[in-house]
């Protein structure tokens, strides 16, 4: 395929080089800049460099427009209103994971296949596109469109040695909000992990050696059964007073980790109740115990 990338970010350069190393073209790079246009043209080795949506090549077979969320409309727009395009013969797809592929509507009413295409993987700022080129491989990939175009996305995701997920649209903040808990929220509860090692006299960056592999196995146990299965530790065990505890220590020590610790045990109960591992007068316990240490109310 000649394939177009629309955005010179970490997600269009990543992917980008994953589509040239599976042996497809990449045709032109267009981004914001030139210096950014530039630059992503020398990583995916793309002479036709751009900020003008007009140096899109006749002969593009698939346009991945991998800006950020807000700016798709717009390209979308863009790219639609482009002459000496055979859009009928074209695939244009987003890697957003907020928006579905009605924002492509304009390109679908030219002819072209429209689907949404985001990556679930994370794409850091701070790292270097050829870091996280490998850990892209073989993702899977949220899409939505009609059926022929989700026909389409499960061929350029085989093609890229990935998966599909496809995802109702009247569903696609449901399931972006599932990709942040995967990764930012998993992010700050070991910001919160470090913090509490720091407290404990622990140096700087040194928690994770000293924490990975206990969260190394328990990822291995959910993947091996699931999560009710793997839940372990003292609210498995019906632990109120070993709780009580952590909570008291942590109200005089670290109280502003307080409203976390009382919102994870709280979903933890809920965990437990589902394996069957604690009684009623437990879990009522354990709630009671909570709405003691829940912040005030405005």
């Amino acid at each position: 395929m000649n394939v177009v990338i629309i955005g010179a970010g970490k997600v269009g350069l990543v992917l980008g080089r994953i589509l040239r190393e599976e042996g497809q073209r990449i045709v032109c790079v267009v981004s914001r800049t030139s210096g950014s246009a530039r630059k992503g043209g020398r990583f995916l080795k793309c002479a036709r460099t751009s900020t003008s949506l007009e140096s899109i090549p006749a002969g593009t077979d698939l346009v991945y427009i991998t800006t950020p969320h807000s700016a798709v409309e717009e390209v979308a727009g863009g790219l639609a209103r482009l002459e000496g395009l055979d859009f009928r013969r074209m695939a244009v797809c987003h890697a957003s994971g907020m928006l579905t592929s009605s924002v492509l509507s304009p390109l679908a009413e030219r002819g072209a296949t429209v689907f949404s295409f985001h990556p679930l993987q994370t794409f850091p700022r701070d790292f270097e596109p050829d870091r996280i080129v490998p850990r892209a491989r073989g993702i899977y990939f949220g899409v939505d469109g009609s059926p022929a175009a989700v026909r389409k996305a499960r061929r350029l995701a085989r093609l890229m040695g990935s998966r599909v997920v496809v995802i109702p649209p009247e569903l696609r903040p449901l399931y972006h909000a599932a990709c942040v808990v995967a990764s930012n929220h998993l992010t700050a509860l070991l910001a919160v992990l470090e913090e509490m090692y720091a407290f404990l006299g622990g140096v700087q960056g040194g928690f994770f050696p000293v924490f990975s592999p206990i969260v190394a196995a328990t990822l291995g146990n959910v993947e091996r059964t699931s999560p009710v299965a793997a839940l372990s530790g003292p609210v498995a065990r019906g632990g109120v007073d070993t709780i009580a505890g952590h909570l008291a220590i942590l109200r005089d020590t670290m109280p502003q980790l307080i409203p976390y610790y009382a919102a994870m045990t709280q979903e933890t109960v809920r965990l437990a109740g589902k394996k069957g591992s604690i009684t009623e007068e437990q879990r009522e316990r354990f709630l009671r115990l909570l709405r003691d240490y829940a912040p005030p109310t405005s």
